[in-house]
Order: C-alpha cells, then structure tokens, then sequence
C-alpha cells in the first residue's frame, strides 16, 4: 500500500495501483476537476498512470507553470491530427515543445503554405471543443513497427530506432488519432484551451540531413489563457518594430555585405555609438584593472596547450602565411600554422606568467577589449546578435584561493551596477556546473563549484533584484560559471555577463606565484566579461531602447534645425554653443519645412532637436523638441545647454 506525501507535509497511504485521477477525486471533486497532471517525487507525468510506490505527490493545475509545457505538447498533437483530417496522405514526423511554442513537421507531395495555417486552426479548436481524452497504451516493437508501415507512416517506423533498448514504446491516443509519444499528457484535449494560433511554415530535412527528404514545418504558440496570447503577440510585434537590423539601416548605424560575413561594417553614427559604449566601460573598470592588449593571430601550440584547439578547433579560424598557401612546394615558406583568437584568456595568461609574481601582487586584473573570431554557421548569424567577429570586454583576475569568493562578488557588484545603469533592474543568474567533456579532476571542479554556490546564495540574500537557478551541465570545459539572464523592455530575456572559474588553465601554461612561505603556487583564474560581446549588447541596447538611446550614450545628441534660412547665422551660434559645451551635435539648414526636419530627425531618433527662427534668434532662445512628445519648451540657450549637460553626463560620472 503506497505512502503518498502531500504538499502539505500529510501521507496518505492509497490502495496500490490507483491511478492519480483516482486519488484526486477521492481527495475531492474539485481538485480532480482542475488537475492536468501530476508531479510523483517532483516528475511531471499522467493523472492516468497507477500509483505502485511511495512518493511525494502534487496535483499540476492548468494555471501550474509545469502545465504550460504540457499546454503546448498537447497542442502540437492536435495540429497533427487536424492536418492528418484535412490531408489524411499526409505523413507525421516529430512535434517538440520549444520555447514559446511548439511545432511539428510533416511529409506531403505538396508543402504547407501560410494559407494553410487559418483552415488547420479552424479544425484543431473543433478537435479541442470534442475534449476527447488523451489515453496511453504500451506497445511492442514488433506491433509498432506493423501498424504505422500498414498507415504508410514511414518516418515512425524509423523513429522506433531513436528508443533506447529496454524502453516502453507508447502510444498516446485521442479519440481514434494516435502517435507515437513519451508523453507525458493533459487529461483531455479540452484541457487545452483557445489560447493557442499558427504562426508560419518552413522548410526541414528530416533529421536535419540536407540528405534526407525535405518536410514542411508548421511552428505553433500555446498559452494557459487568451491574456497570455495577446501580451505574448504584442511582445512579437514590438520585437518587429524594434530589430535591430531595421532600425540599424534607418538610423544609418551599421551594415552587412557578403564579402564579410558575419563582420559589421560600423558607419560613423555607429562607431559613435560602439565608443560611447566602450568609453563607458572603460571607466568603469579604470581604477581595479590594468588594461592590455594580446595578439590577434597566435601559433596553434598555444591553442593545443589552453586544450582549445582540441574542444574548440571546429569553432576557430586557421591561417596561413600566403607564400605557404600560394607556393605549397617552397622550402622558404612559413609552414606554421596560426589562429585567429577565439578568445583572449591564453594570451592574458602569458602576460601573468611574464616575469615573477609575489603573493602581493595578487589579485592581479587583467582587462583587454580584444576582438575575437569564431566561426558560426552562416545559418546562424544574425546582425549583431550572432557574428563571426566580435569584441569583448574582456578581463582576467588571477587570484589566491582565500581571495575568490571575495573577488567573485566584487565582479557581481560590477555586473549589477552596469546592468542598472542600463535600464536593467531584474537579472538571474545561474550557476553552470560541470559538463560530461571537461578537464581538470573532479576534485577541483567540486571546489570550483562549491565556492560559486556560496557566493549564488550570499549574492541572492543581499540583492533582491537577483534570482538564481542552476544550469545543469552547461559549465565550459574548463570551469563552471555564473550566467547573468536580462530581461529587457519587452520581456525578452538575454544571456550577457559571464564569471567563470578556471583551475585548469593556469595548470596547462604553469602559470605560478611565490606565496608567503617562498614556495610556488598557481593561482586561480577568474574569466569575466559584463556585456559579452559589444557588438552583440549593443544589438540588444538598440532592441530594448528601440533606437531611443538615453542622452548620454546617444550617436547623435543633438540637431540645431532651422525654421527659415534667415536664422542660419543664429543657428550656427548655437551649434558652436553646443559642440563647445561637449555634445555631439549636427546643424540642419536645409531648405525644407521644419515638420519634415523634425520628422526626418525623429525617424532617426535623435534624442534631442533645437528650433530656432527669428524669433529665437532675438531672444537669443531655443524650443526644444524630443520625440515621441507632442509639446515643445521654449528656453533660453544657455539654460538648455545647462539643463541637457546633466541629461547628457554619463550614469558612472554623475554618480
């Protein structure tokens, strides 16, 4: 007779074998009325499966954030079985759960296109309103593989090989539609819910071999209510309107060109922008860190001793000297081979290790704004958010064990303070533990770990904006690493910040420091970089801004726009004014109607635009104009330029 330990604290023994709708029901109607599923020893699985052990038990409503994924597993396969009603020659592959969605893929002489997708909608919600249940059975191999050769589903049959050996081969019916499915399900599909829509199709080989057959992919969105739908659309659409890539090409900031893939080619607004950034965090790290600076391409031997040539080769760009590559037979040629640096930790390292360190001289911060290469498929590139060329800002601290809780949450505080500084005041972050190809022994990683886990939990008590997780096996090679998650204006959530922990690398280049007892000791590393790639946080700056850069960090700050040609002289006044009070600032005297020159401007996302005409030039007086603000403020110049001086002043030196 299982013990069932209810969330309370309270056990329950059951008759063994009930099911666990059995046992909701016999708790109450209503609780069996509003549970999904359950949670048995915190594993999410069916409200139909026997009960045939002890084990700690909740009951998953449909409002359980457990649920959602289940929302949409179940969503996935009433699309499947709506498109196998509508076009019943059509083939069923596989339907995941994905972030914010789901989808499936399918096989048909003739693909799916977007006009599909109303007409597959029309037929899922009738599915759903027959709130037919989800019921499993478990099936041989053998029975398996006959039944869905005899339906012509070909792609299932090979499936079956993707199940591990001594596995149940389950199949999950609704009504009379079936699939092969782990599982787990909601009760019925009326549990489901109207809150789900049909966003696009595309092309997939199967199994993702460009050998194999090419299916149609129909992606999907679920959520627990049609109040979660809408938020989640109206995010998609402001995420539309905000792409970087759209407004990088209005406001003239950066583009692409296939001779470069992967490489911004920064315009002079943009490169404003990328110093105003960089000008940033340099100060912010100028008094704890010495900046450096490391060579771009590197013998490959280094790379085989930081171990990345043997974990990280496919990533990295090799090359050669031209008279090696042009003349293979020249006895004088160059035949070493060299890299373009992936990243800059090996060569931060060597600078330690030049000349002898001291105890006292520790912890020793290394920081270099280095610009890195790493080879990303050309599939995954995406403007500044994936390229193939990028700088970081970058830095090392070399470290005493005694001093590495210490300088950790020293980093965690530089971190916040930028983030803050940014506009961003909700950040998580998790600890990456170990993955399965590492090195270094499993005693230094369970050291590693131990101290990041403390300091997690001591940074969570003293900040509330932070919250921490765990990320399973996500650690680099070398070490284990906090991760910093943003989310940004519209709720989309980014992974930024690193701190890592390496007990490994200063190990492989023998990298040492005289403690106090005159005996050799190797130091431990700390990686650590606050945006990441600048590239990439500028990418995400320009998204949650959308292209609305506060004062201070703005390309442009300021347009001096003149309302008729008579007041050019003042105007040039004033933008002399404005260049010698430290702003960047452009003067429009065009001869055009200043409701385009303050449209164009705007459109442009000029923070800030200046009209004079006569009138002001009498006054010797400015209107000022932002974007986005229907009324104007008229001010005398001097007064304007003093009140934008403090809006313009940058967060660090204000503070």
């Amino acid at each position: 007779m299982p013990s069932m330990t209810m969330p309370d604290g309270s056990v329950r023994d059951i008759e063994d074998g009930l099911t666990g709708a059995a046992f909701a029901a016999s708790i109450s109607k209503s609780l069996a009325k509003k549970s999904v599923a359950m949670a048995l020893d915190g594993t999410v699985t069916d409200l139909s499966d026997p009960i045939t052990a002890d084990a700690s038990i909740e009951f998953v409503g449909r409002d359980d954030p457990r649920a959602l994924e289940l929302i949409r597993h179940d969503t996935a396969h009433v699309m499947a079985e709506a498109v196998q009603e509508i076009w019943p020659e059509t083939q069923v592959t596989i339907g995941p759960v994905i972030e914010n969605g789901f989808f499936y893929d399918f096989y048909r002489d003739e693909p799916f296109t977007t006009d599909d997708l109303p007409v597959i909608e029309k037929k899922m919600r009738e599915i759903i309103a027959r709130n037919r249940p989800f019921t499993k059975e478990v099936w041989s191999r053998e029975k398996t593989a006959e039944v869905f050769k005899q339906k012509g589903e070909h792609f299932k049959v090979e499936l079956l090989d993707a199940i591990p050996d001594g596995e149940d081969v389950k199949i999950y019916y609704q009504g009379d539609w079936f699939d092969l499915c782990r599982g787990p399900h909601m009760a019925s599909t009326g549990q489901i819910g109207p809150a789900f829509k049909l966003m696009k199709v595309a092309g997939a080989y199967w199994r993702g071999d460009a050998n194999n057959q090419m299916l149609t992919r129909i992606y999907g969105t679920a959520w627990a209510s049609e109040a979660d739908l809408k938020a989640y659309l109206h995010m998609l659409e402001e995420a539309e309107k905000r792409d970087h890539r759209k407004l990088g090409r209005e406001m003239d900031l950066f583009h692409f060109q296939e001779e470069g893939p992967g490489t911004v080619f920064w315009h002079p607004k943009g490169w404003r922008l990328f110093q105003n950034l960089t000008g940033y965090m340099r100060r912010r790290i100028g008094i704890d860190y010495q900046e450096i600076n490391t060579p771009m391409i590197l013998d490959k031997g280094l790379w085989e001793t930081s171990g990345h040539w043997g974990w990280y080769k496919e990533n990295m760009f090799g090359v050669q000297t031209a008279d090696a590559m042009v003349e293979p037979d020249d006895e004088a040629a160059d035949r070493r081979v060299y890299a373009l640096k992936p990243m800059n930790c090996p060569g931060h390292v060597e600078i330690f290790k030049h000349g002898l360190k001291s105890y006292r001289d520790l912890p020793m911060r290394f920081a270099e704004f280095g610009v890195v290469h790493r080879y990303e498929p050309s599939g995954a590139l995406h403007g500044l958010l994936r390229v193939r060329a990028f700088t970081q800002d970058d830095a090392h601290v070399f470290c005493t064990e005694d001093q590495l809780e210490s300088e950790i949450l020293k980093i965690n505080d530089l971190m916040m303070s930028v983030y803050e500084d940014f506009g961003f005041d909700a950040v998580e972050v998790k600890l990456a533990t170990r993955p399965e190809k590492r090195v270094g022994t499993d005693e230094a990683w369970d050291h590693a770990e131990d101290i990041l886990k403390r300091a997690l939990q001591r940074m969570a008590n003293e900040d509330p904006r932070i919250s921490i997780g765990i990320n399973e096996g996500e650690g680099t090679f070398y070490g284990p690493k906090f991760e910093y998650t943003l989310k940004d204006a519209i709720g989309r959530d980014w992974q930024l910040g690193t701190t890592q922990v390496d007990f490994n690398l200063p190990e492989r280049f023998g990298a040492f420091y005289v403690d106090s007892d005159g005996e050799k000791k190797q130091p431990v590393m700390i990686h650590r970089a606050v945006c990441g790639s600048l590239e990439r946080f500028l990418g995400i700056l320009i998204e949650s801004y959308a292209g609305h850069f506060p004062l201070w960090m703005a390309p442009v700050q300021i347009v001096v726009a003149t309302i008729t040609s008579d007041a050019d002289h003042y105007a040039q006044e004033v933008y002399e004014a404005a260049r010698s009070a430290g702003f960047d600032v452009s003067l429009d005297t065009r001869n055009e109607k200043i409701n385009y020159k303050v449209r164009e401007h705007s459109l442009q996302k000029v923070p800030v635009i200046l009209v004079v005409g006569m009138r002001e030039a009498e006054e010797r007086a400015v209107n000022v104009r932002r974007p986005g603000v229907k009324h104007q403020t008229a001010m005398s110049l001097d007064e304007a330029l003093t009140s934008l001086r403090e809006e313009a002043t940058p967060p660090d030196l204000r503070n």
